[in-house]
């Protein structure tokens, strides 16, 4: 099966790549046509493209706008622009490991058909790409579907930051969950923190779930908490963007925050992320790499004048990582995996590479 959102953040045309610009939502639907790497990276760089999934993709089809670009057909010089694009696309976002993935998944393809003309270089790139934008869609369908057993009628549920279709090129990895429950007739209200600084769960995931028609309330961050020593929440879903071999994860900065009143409240936490995600090189979530990105995030980006005053110091990481242990499950495509988180992830990760 192949569901899909309403709306499509990411698609090829021809020679350039057209994108929502999800910095302009939920104000104005804006598509934009990126007809460079550059144009890529930035988008990326920018969060105009967000999202691990969908940070992967958009990284395979800049590498792919980057091959189809270049005019030389000698094979040493497109194999030094492979290794060039992958190095540069790969560092507009360092946490998501998604877009290293799918780098080194259309990297591989230029170094097997390097000795191949031109044209059926690109044409295998291209079948890659494609191969890989229905993977996703297939992904979020099957990790939905394993997440939805979690879910009864009548629950309330929790997310933050934004981790739908805008995120992915399906209909979303945490709230997938929440599509196909929705779908399987179970009635269910979601609650969305806002997601300071850049507002996703305010500014996307409230839009996104309205237009599928999904019971959603908007709440301040600092509101959850309370939520749940009020018993509103049944259970708590969220995305990822690296998880390591212990099962610990990186995500939207406050997931930590939300995972440790979930422990203390007894309410369930669950990662929902595709296989992708896991970098089984990292023993643990300590090593993952956390991006920190600019004060204008955190003191006038959203607002119309300064919350601030002029030169205060600022510290504002896009990511925080949640211990394993504070983690009921986490749901992939491949099923729902429970602690051991460790020794059950390297069976699955060796599962995984041997059957393709």
């Amino acid at each position: 099966m192949t569901q899909k959102t309403f709306v499509n953040p990411i698609a090829w045309k021809k020679d350039r790549i057209r994108i929502i610009d999800q910095t302009k939502l939920p104000v104005v639907l804006s598509y934009e046509d990126c007809q460079s790497v550059s144009d890529v990276w930035w988008a990326i760089k920018k969060l105009k493209v967000r999202g691990a999934p969908l940070i992967g993709i958009a990284g395979a089809l800049g590498f792919l706008l980057g091959m189809q670009k270049t005019k030389s057909r000698d094979p040493r010089i497109l194999l030094a622009t492979a290794k060039r694009l992958k190095v540069y696309l790969n560092s507009s976002r360092p946490t998501a490991v998604n877009l290293h993935w799918a780098l080194s998944l259309v990297f591989k393809v230029v170094e097997e058909n390097q000795n191949k003309p031109k044209l059926e270089m690109i044409l295998a790139l291209k079948k890659e790409v494609e191969r890989i934008i229905h993977e996703d869609v297939q992904m979020c369908f099957q990790m939905s579907a394993y997440g939805s057993r979690l879910v009864k009628s009548g629950d309330s549920l929790l997310t933050v930051c934004n981790a739908g279709g805008l995120a992915t090129s399906g209909y979303g990895t945490a709230l997938g969950v929440f599509y196909r429950a929705k779908e399987e007739s179970k009635k269910i209200k979601v609650y969305a923190c806002e997601t300071r600084p850049l507002l996703q769960g305010a500014r996307l995931t409230t839009w996104e779930l309205m237009h599928n028609h999904v019971d959603v309330t908007l709440i301040c961050d600092n509101m959850a908490a309370d939520l749940m020593r009020r018993k509103k929440i049944d259970a708590v879903f969220v995305g990822a963007d690296r998880i390591a071999a212990n099962g610990d994860f990186a995500n939207k900065i406050g997931t930590y925050s939300l995972a440790v009143a979930a422990w203390y409240h007894k309410i369930p936490f669950y990662c929902v992320a595709p296989f992708s995600t896991i970098d089984m090189s990292l023993a643990e979530g300590r090593l993952i790499p956390i991006e920190e990105r600019g004060a204008e995030e955190v003191v006038s980006l959203y607002f119309k004048k300064p919350i601030a005053p002029k030169g205060i110091h600022v510290f504002n990481p896009s990511f925080d990582v949640t211990p394993a242990s504070l983690t009921t499950a986490i749901i992939t495509e491949q099923g729902i995996i429970r602690p051991s988180f460790r020794e059950n992830l390297k069976e699955i990760y060796g599962y995984v590479a041997k059957k393709s």
